[in-house]
This record gives C-alpha cells, structure tokens and sequence, in this order.
C-alpha cells in the first residue's frame, strides 16, 4: 500500500510553467541589442534546463570564462527580469489537476534551481485555484537539486514525510532529488527535454507525456 499522499511538489520551468517564451525573448531582444539574428523558439527550448549560461553558450558560441560573457549574462537577466510573464503559461492540464489537488485538501508547493529573484515575481503573475505551501529555490538551502535539501525543506514546511509526498519534473536532476529525499517521483516528458535524452530513462517512480496524466498516479496514492 502506498502510503498517504498529502502534498505534491512541482519543478517550475518545464514542469510547472512554460517559461521558454518569455526566455527566448529576453535572449532575442539581447541579440538584437548586439545586431545578431534572432533564435527560434524551438532552439531555445532545447537548452533553458541548463540556464543563462547554456542560452548564451548556443546563441553567441562563448564560454562563461570569456571575456564580456559576465556583461552578457547580466544584460541576459536583466531583460528577462524586466518581462518574465507575459508569454508564459501553464502547461495543458496543470491548472485542472491544481484544482484537483485542492478538491482533496492536497498541499501543493514549487521546488526550483530557478533563483528567488526571478521565481518569485514570475509566481505571483499567476492566479493559482489554490496557493502554493511552498516555494523553495536555491537561495534557501545549502545544496541545491540534485541533493535532497530543497524537497527536505518543502516537506518541512508543508508539515509533511517525505513519503507521504510526490515530486514531479522534467529533468534527471529532479527525479534524482526526489530519490535523495526518498519520495516518488513523476518524470514529464513535455518539458525541456535534450533530444538526446528520455525522461523515461531517469528511473522515476512514473512516467507521463501530458500533464493530464497526472491526476490519474495521483489517485492511485489517496
């Protein structure tokens, strides 16, 4: 018997979130700022997991010990803090399910590499059903994801074991923080994905292609 579920944590970017958009145009309006193509949405994409520092690498071939990379990342973030919510979105079928949760008094709350600076204005331009428990982003712990300490810290102020909660994401490094901290974990397979991996790969508890397929795994623990 699985044991009571009574809370659900989300990785933001790819999981929770579509932020690519608001991303992709933070890094574009910086390419057209130095007289450069812009990049599609689709490379973009492909490389948001990994941060500023990989978008950079892609969109100006540099590396973060070049000179004038610091200038670029700064002028990178600056942009994206400047206009982080209005292209971004919730991801087809998570609004439903945050209802559902809420329908089964389930806490629910966000564990993201995402800085507070940025996660925090990014999660209060969205009108939840429910609000989130908590929020946990680098900044409040020693070690951030993979090591369990974000999702130990989410737990705690969620008033809740380990066990009794469940970690969904889109990247290796969640699924791998989900079995440090020794709960389940859900892998997506819609977020930002390399096209070389699977998230059927990461050894995750389950494995769904469509938010919409959540609510299901999640029955199955009430």
């Amino acid at each position: 018997m699985n044991p009571k579920l009574t809370a659900v944590f989300f990785d933001l970017d790819g999981t929770l979130l579509d932020t690519a958009p608001d991303l992709a145009a933070a890094l574009n309006r910086l390419l057209r700022s130095k007289s450069m193509p812009e990049l599609p949405l689709t490379a973009v994409r492909n490389v948001v997991s990994d941060g500023a520092n990989a978008m950079l690498q892609m969109a100006f071939n540099c590396k973060p010990n070049d000179n004038g990379f610091a200038e670029l990342r700064s002028a990178l973030l600056n942009f994206y803090l400047l206009d982080l919510a209005t292209h971004t979105t919730t991801f087809d079928g998570i609004d439903t399910l945050l209802e559902n949760l809420a329908s089964k008094g389930i806490h629910w709350g966000v564990v993201t590499n995402k800085p507070w600076t940025y996660t925090e204005p990014l999660m209060n331009a969205f009108k939840f059903s429910s609000e989130p428990c908590s929020i946990i982003c680098p900044e409040h712990v020693e070690e951030r994801k993979p090591a369990p300490d974000a999702l130990l810290l989410a737990c705690k102020q969620s008033a809740c074991l380990p066990q009794n909660a469940l970690y969904i994401g889109d990247h290796k490094r969640d699924i791998l923080c989900g079995i440090n901290a020794g709960m389940p974990t859900i892998a997506v397979g819609y977020g930002y994905i390399d096209a070389n991996d699977s998230h059927e790969n990461w050894n995750a508890t389950h494995c769904v292609n469509n938010a919409s397929e959540i609510w299901p795994i999640i029955e199955t623990y009430l």
